[in-house]
């Protein structure tokens, strides 16, 4: 492993320190500011709570762990359902909820150890929920890429600007090998298809022109703005994707820790690391934004820079809550038209599917075994064929939820079980080594 130029404690000097941490600001915008915009928040506070929610877990994790976290994919189709439901009350209800499931995850592995929770969630379960987290989403990105967003009906006009967008940001992210724009190929891509929509006259500047430069963005407080009513309806359909985000997270982990040269499956150790994450989450929820998640992309910078520093992750977080307070951002942000953001979606949701799939195969999953193939067609098959129990009016369990607490119902009960999640730990901690 090559030597850090910073390593994790180590302070940069301020001209380093701001381009540095502006490096990883951007890696994380375009992922971050997607989910608001696909699920209807305020992008702003999006920024805000994932700068706040990234210095909760740096400080959660005694400052050891160089982590950016930002808006959480998984969660997309669930706070939709909850928003359609309840409001957006609700679905920050259910996200809290979400947050506070990995609060209790992490005094568990405090007083029991890792291991269980990998045998929980082996790869054959949790793969297969993440191919439906991307493929369940493949509709709305194509939807978005090629429909006018005024009519919603096929337009070739707002189409050219999906697929050139999608074309920037393939083009980026293959060909383009070194420099900046090698770190962040899904900013770079949006704003290709931002100039493509402007030189064809589909870009309305109306709420940029009207935007102060400081404004206070519509935060979302439980009992100010929304009555809080926890229903069964609202934790089972939100709950159960904290099955997939924990195993992500995990996953986050042991790759970061052979990055960086330490095991932090050990020190600061796992429970800090997912209670830092279910703490980001409720912050979050409870100002209005989406679910968090440990970012791969920031990851991915770390790798290729080797600058390790908190200080510089800290640095990224500070800068992303004072741009939610800027309200000409929040306003050129919103004036990113649908096609643009759908063209960027269709290569980000297949990434996603595409990742679970790695999953499968790196986990060197065998398809011969009746039961792999038994627990991944159901996961697949109720997941994205949008299957649901409804007991009553107010209470179903529908969808991703539904696939992945099957998934884990059928791992648990059908025969030939292994200890997968073991050896996957102990697999993981060799690498490191």
């Amino acid at each position: 492993m090559s030597r850090p130029i910073l390593d994790v404690k180590d302070v940069p000097s301020p001209s380093q320190w701001i381009t540095l941490s502006l490096q990883h600001l951007f890696a994380m915008f375009g992922a971050t500011i997607l989910v608001p915009y696909l699920v209807g928040l305020s992008p702003a506070i999006a920024l805000i709570s994932s700068g706040l929610g990234t210095i909760a877990f740096l400080i959660i994790t005694k400052f050891q762990v160089p982590a950016y976290l930002g808006s959480s994919f998984a969660f997309i189709a669930p706070i939709i359902a909850a928003k359609a439901a309840g409001g957006p009350g609700a679905a920050m209800i259910g996200s809290f909820m979400a947050g506070l499931v990995y609060g209790i995850v992490a005094l568990i592995i405090k007083k029991a150890g890792y291991r269980w929770i990998m045998n929980l969630l082996p790869p054959i379960v949790t793969g297969p929920v993440i191919i439906v987290i991307g493929l369940a989403l493949a509709g709305v990105a194509v939807d978005m890429a090629m429909n006018n967003p005024a009519t919603q009906e096929y337009s070739l006009l707002h189409f050219s600007a999906g697929l050139i967008t999608l074309a920037a940001t393939v083009i980026f992210s293959i060909y383009v090998k070194k420099g900046m724009l090698s770190l962040v190929p899904i900013l770079a891509g949006i704003i290709v298809g931002y100039v493509y929509s402007l030189a064809i006259g589909i870009v309305d500047f109306s709420l940029v022109a009207k935007a102060s430069w400081f404004e206070m963005p519509e935060f979302l407080v439980p009992f100010a703005d929304y009555e809080v009513r926890i229903t069964l309806d609202i934790v089972l359909l939100m709950v159960p994707v904290a099955i997939v985000t924990l195993s992500e997270h995990i996953g986050h982990q042991l790759v970061l820790s052979k990055v960086v040269g330490r095991d932090y499956i050990k020190e600061p150790g796992l429970h800090r690391s997912i209670l830092g994450d279910g703490m980001a989450t409720m912050i979050s929820a409870l100002i209005g934004g989406p679910p968090k998640t440990t970012y791969g992309e920031n990851i991915g910078v770390l790798a290729i820079t080797r600058v390790y520093s908190v200080y510089v992750l800290a640095g990224a977080a500070v800068i992303a809550t004072i741009f939610g307070f800027i309200g000409k951002v929040t306003a050129l942000i919103s004036s990113i038209p649908t096609p643009v953001m759908g063209g960027v979606s269709i290569l980000l949701f297949g990434i996603i599917a595409s990742s679970g799939l790695r999953m499968l195969v790196d986990s060197k999953i065998d398809f011969g075994d009746k039961r792999n193939l038994v627990i991944s067609s159901v996961i697949l098959v109720i997941g994205i064929g949008g299957a649901f129990i409804k007991v009553s009016e107010s209470f179903q369990i529908q969808g991703m939820a539904l696939a992945a607490l099957l998934g884990v119902i059928l791992n648990l009960i059908l025969p030939g079980k292994e200890t997968a999640g073991e050896m996957f730990i102990e697999e993981k901690k060799d690498d490191v080594a």
